[in-house]
């Protein structure tokens, strides 16, 4: 596996693929990589003959009170765990390789209306806009055929579509499930942060999607209610919930007689901010 820092290096390595005609597949990361990292890899593997990742703790997704100085980089150990997943190419560029022309850019991409004004896009303003320009820059730097992005970041990943659709770029948008621990609690770079006590109450964020899953299955269709019920369970066990919702797939306005839905959440536990959401269909499994 090939590790490179600047754009020229970057050009340089994916001309040898281009001159063999083999297809890109793109994983953005922002580093600190565990197991659903590497699934991602391990999906990417499946759609494209040359694997790159990137690693870059992008600052313009970051609010001014959010986690940026202490996000955790650990470029060494991610070279290691990418090189044992069968990356092809590790790229990880400095602030002043993503934003040549100075920080912050003068140009920025913003993917509008409610699907940036909803859930993340609401308590995190601005957000979305520094995903979509940093995504948006790497697409033109690499040129993937096909970019792969976890589902546990669902809202993202929805936006990032949106986007590519809009600006007719020509790569498709893989999604990757969202790999779990054995007691639901969703894999994150963040659940470092959680002390033992928040680590073993964490699980509950998946265990109240999951309840709100079997209401929808069940037939419910009070969908408020549901997710009240579920939020004073969160509040009870010592989170601080942001928003628990069911939309949707595509983050749209749920229908009673749909036969798909996502049940999305964040809360805070302790420092520790939490995402996770739950895809299920209720005329077959989830």
């Amino acid at each position: 596996m090939r590790i490179v820092h600047k754009v020229s290096e970057l050009h340089t390595e994916l001309a040898e693929w281009r001159s063999r005609r083999e297809t890109v597949a793109l994983v953005p990361t922002m580093g600190n990589l565990h197991g659903g990292h590497l699934s991602l890899v391990e999906r990417a593997r499946q759609l494209g003959e040359c694997v790159a990742v990137s690693v870059f703790v992008n600052p313009l997704q970051f609010g001014p009170n959010e986690d940026f100085q202490r996000y955790p980089r650990t470029l060494e150990a991610d070279a290691k765990l990418l090189r044992e997943a069968g990356a092809d190419l590790l790229f990880a560029p400095a602030v002043s390789d993503v934003y040549p022309a100075g920080y912050p850019p003068a140009t920025t991409v913003r993917v509008g209306g409610a699907l940036t004004e909803i859930l993340d896009g609401h308590f995190r303003p601005g957000h979305f806009e520094g995903v979509a320009t940093v995504v948006n820059i790497l697409f033109n730097l690499v040129r993937p055929d096909v970019a792969v992005f976890g589902e546990k970041d669902w809202q993202q990943l929805q936006v990032v579509r949106r986007m590519v659709a809009d600006l007719g770029m020509p790569l498709r948008i893989a999604g990757a499930q969202t790999l779990r621990d054995a007691d639901g609690l969703a894999l994150s770079s963040r659940n470092q942060y959680l002390n033992p006590r928040e680590r073993a109450l964490a699980p509950r964020l998946y265990a109240a999607l999951a309840a709100i899953g079997e209401g929808l299955r069940a037939g419910r269709r009070d969908f408020e209610a549901l997710c009240a019920e579920q939020w004073a369970a969160l509040e009870s066990a010592g989170f601080r919930p942001q928003y628990l919702e069911v939309r949707a797939p595509d983050l749209g306005v749920p229908q009673a007689d749909a036969a798909a839905f996502a049940i999305l959440a964040a809360a805070h536990l302790g420092t520790t901010r939490l995402i996770d959401n739950l895809q299920i269909r209720v005329d077959g499994p989830a």
